[in-house]
């Protein structure tokens, strides 16, 4: 009879008002707001719905500092999951299933008068004219790839709600420092800004070519823009989170000091090899030289560089970009045996240490995985397991870096 959402969201006032109307709306015209007041007493609905109010305001700063750490964690594997789901949705070519876009989003197609609906959009569509002529499709086939781009982009609106509606009220808390306001403005501006830029990506994965030959697909260079500020979004709230629940408040020696640098290098060398491998992804440029270490049986392959201008071919030439790839993955390698070999000599902090550590055997993990990955002829589920390896690594050495960092930021009033 009541709506337990609409209780337990409400303030005193709010909550009698909304369980009134919806008392009124029900078969019992009759009731009174003396019956509201007998249930309301009668269940101590007031007292449950305000109880965890309560109970964050008698929270002392630092009690609330955490409460906010968690929830930062919490938004990262959000976006952690995401980028999961984003990559499977790539490599199942199911990112353009879905034809049009909505804001607030819409339901699931629930009769098969709807689906066939939803199926005669798709056909209009040019990867459906290319399906057509290579392999066809059934209808629960799309309903497959549909799927997929549907729950990624909800899980994009999950997101956005998890993060923008805390903002706004954290905004208004005295106890929050400017600093930190603007780093969470920051945050809900760029999630918002991450679901116009994945339809923008869509669109030109819409767009009919006649002339190619090639199965549609969205640009490379959009897709890199998405999965990178995605990237973003996901590495400046883990680096706050940290500084809130991980605070560094030891003095650093010159040599520690150099080690930072060191790792600064490595989590910026690994987030420019994700946005690699996000051209890798656009192009399917893993599937041009399935070889190692070689390029079938020439150390440099012979089409490196082949169009005009000569710029183009490190973002449009399948070969260069899988070169580019490779070359960069075991200069990442490198340089993180460098940061580890490094660490050796050296009095690290307790946390650093096992960041060090960690970060050399996701390392070797990462190569492993991008060569099985290759040879294997990128089966989808090795190929998303390698995405989601390069996200682990962007963590570890940011991790490492902020445990080498230089001083506690004050993030909270008290």
């Amino acid at each position: 009879m009541l709506s337990s959402v609409g209780c337990i969201r409400a303030t005193n006032t709010s909550l009698y008002s909304i369980c009134r109307r919806q008392l009124y709306s029900s078969s019992k015209p009759h009731l009174t707001p003396k019956h509201l007041t007998q249930y309301f007493t009668k269940h101590n609905i007031v007292s449950m719905a305000t109880k965890p109010v309560r109970f964050y305001k008698n929270l002392s700063v630092d009690q609330k500092a955490r409460v906010v750490g968690y929830w930062l964690l919490g938004c990262c594997g959000l976006v952690a999951t995401t980028v999961s789901v984003g990559g499977v949705t790539r490599l199942t070519e199911s990112g353009l299933s879905m034809t049009d876009w909505k804001f607030a989003g819409r339901r699931a197609p629930r009769t098969a008068e709807e689906w066939e609906v939803e199926f005669d959009k798709y056909k209009a569509s040019p990867q459906w004219k290319y399906q057509v002529v290579h392999s066809g499709m059934t209808l629960n086939e799309f309903k497959f790839i549909w799927y997929m781009e549907w729950g990624h982009r909800h899980l994009g609106r999950v997101i956005g709600s998890c993060v923008v509606f805390p903002t706004l009220a954290l905004l208004t808390r005295p106890w929050v420092s400017n600093k930190l306001k603007l780093r969470l403005a920051g945050f809900s501006s760029l999630v918002v800004f991450q679901g116009f830029l994945g339809w923008y990506m869509v669109k030109s994965g819409l767009e009919d070519h006649p002339e190619s030959t090639d199965i549609p697909r969205v640009s490379q260079y959009r897709l890199a823009s998405h999965l990178g500020s995605a990237f973003l979004l996901y590495l400046t709230m883990f680096k706050t989170a940290m500084e809130i629940l991980l605070p560094v408040e030891h003095s650093l020696s010159p040599a520690l000091q150099n080690l930072r640098k060191w790792s600064g290098g490595v989590a910026g060398l690994a987030f420019i090899t994700a946005l690699s491998g996000a051209f890798v992804a656009g192009l399917d440029a893993g599937l041009v030289y399935n070889s190692y270490p070689k390029f079938a049986d020439s150390w440099i392959p012979s089409d490196l560089i082949v169009f005009s201008p000569y710029w183009k071919n490190f973002f449009e030439n399948t070969t260069t970009v899988q070169f580019d790839h490779r070359i960069l993955g075991h200069s990442l390698l490198v340089a993180i045996c460098a940061v580890w070999v490094m660490s050796r000599p050296l009095v690290l902090p307790k946390r650093a240490g096992v960041a060090v550590n960690a970060l050399m055997g996701m390392g070797w993990m990462q190569v492993g995985l991008g060569v099985s990955t290759l040879l294997l002829h990128v089966p989808t589920w090795l190929a998303a397991t390698h995405q989601q390896g390069s996200l682990i690594l962007l963590t570890l050495s940011t991790w490492l870096y902020h445990e080498l960092g230089k001083k506690k930021i004050k993030m909270f009033k008290r």
